[in-house]
């Protein structure tokens, strides 16, 4: 069975600066992934090309074998690639489950009379919620702007658990985030295998990442330097050792 996605020498030039190497990066099918490196490492400007974020200048990306072409964030959903960005973008005067629904909103009867399905975007939103961790008993009629910063990330969280997707690519999502809601962010990526999905995360919290990835993958310096690190034949310890480059072999 080949990888769910495979990236092939890509490489990534702003100008004369290169911030990826020929990088090659695999993930498999209900496989989840930890993607570890040091600020600088071309981590995030990898994710912003699988994502359609940024353009590749050269290099080749597969989606279950079949060679695909990823121009826009559009281009990368419709193969079934989702990403939630440690920043990821809310449209702060619309309510939580507005948000949760933006651009894909349900409609009771034909979509041209413009009736939304409230009823069902909320109680979708209520539910996601307490998924994600938030205990609170939070409206989903609430607006994004009235969130803390580790809410409105709970909500983006909750997006891409609701749309199903191939890969969910999650960029830093446990950042600013409350105990009860970090742990719901990872218990929704251990669940992520069980329910059909793979998943990158990206993560400055190594523990975070040993806890829930069957798989680790370390950049350096716009390169893989480790692509199959298993975190039950390694230590955190070891793992930093090779993000910093003082020591580039790790028990696999």
């Amino acid at each position: 069975m080949p990888d769910l996605i495979r990236m092939e020498n890509i490489i990534k030039n702003y100008g004369p600066v290169q911030a990826l190497s020929g990088v090659d990066l695999s993930v498999g099918e209900k496989e989840i992934v930890g993607l570890l490196g040091d600020n600088g490492a071309g981590k995030s400007t990898l994710i912003k090309v699988l994502s359609g974020a940024v353009p590749i200048s050269s290099g080749k990306i597969f989606v279950r074998g079949q060679e695909v072409t990823i121009k826009s964030t559009t281009d990368a959903i419709g193969h079934g690639i989702e990403t939630i960005y440690q920043d990821s973008a809310l449209v702060t005067q619309l309510s939580i489950a507005r948000n949760l629904f933006l651009g894909r909103e349900p409609y009771k009867g034909p979509a041209f009379l413009g009736r939304l399905d409230e009823e069902m975007m909320n109680a979708v939103a209520s539910d996601l919620l307490r998924k994600v961790g938030i205990s609170k008993n939070i409206p989903p009629t609430t607006p994004i702007g009235a969130l803390s910063g580790g809410e409105r990330q709970a909500v983006a969280i909750a997006r891409a658990m609701h749309f199903d997707s191939d890969l969910i690519i999650l960029d830093e999502p446990t950042n600013n985030l409350g105990v009860a809601e970090t742990q719901g962010v990872l218990n929704f990526i251990r669940g992520a295998r069980e329910s059909g999905h793979s998943c990158i995360f990206i993560a400055h919290n190594i523990h975070h990442v040993f806890q829930v990835v069957d798989r680790i993958i370390v950049m350096r310096r716009g390169r893989v330097v480790a692509d199959d690190i298993r975190p039950g034949n390694s230590t955190v310890e070891q793992v930093e050792r090779v993000i910093t480059g003082m020591d580039e072999h790790v028990p696999v």
